[in-house]
């Protein structure tokens, strides 16, 4: 059985809804899949853009084709909303291709969780600008983003 992933819902307060946030972002800069698929449930579905994903082994296989093609991925989340078991975050992620082209991603992702705090369900709207190298924003060290670093509405995003 899966272990549980606080906080669990209901997501009651802010502070509990950003704590799965940043779980959830800390996650995602680790750049493992295998890691990240561990905080779905096994039957999770997903929608990604136009690609639709059941179950933690397609997760897995997206997530590494993902970062295979995404170099030097740094994200950012954020709370939008929140009620019971759903979190709405907007977010942000910086990456360049293997020709050094480098990208800003900002989308919204739509989150259920299961009892035991299990995302069951993710529908995410990604959209990609292309950015010059001297316009990133997100400079930190690979993996987990510094506390102290500012978030998407401090960084005017």
């Amino acid at each position: 059985m899966d272990a549980e992933r606080p906080p669990l819902p209901p997501y009651l307060t802010l502070e509990d809804a950003a704590r799965k946030a940043r779980g959830a972002e800390d996650a995602w800069n680790s750049r493992d899949p295998a890691r990240v698929a561990l905080a779905y449930t096994p039957d999770c579905r997903w929608r990604n853009r136009g690609e639709f994903i059941t179950g933690r082994a397609e997760i897995e296989t997206f997530l590494t084709r993902k970062w295979n093609k995404e170099l030097d991925y740094r994200l950012i989340k954020e709370v939008w909303a929140y009620s019971g078991n759903r979190i709405a975050v907007r977010f942000a992620y910086e990456w360049h291709d293997d020709s050094g082209n480098w990208f800003r991603s900002y989308g919204n992702e739509n989150w259920e969780f299961d009892a035991r705090g299990l995302m069951q369900l993710r529908i995410a709207s990604i959209n990609d600008l292309p950015i010059a190298e001297k316009a990133r924003l997100f400079h930190w060290p690979l993996g987990r983003r510094p506390d102290d670093h500012p978030g998407l509405t401090d960084l005017g995003l």
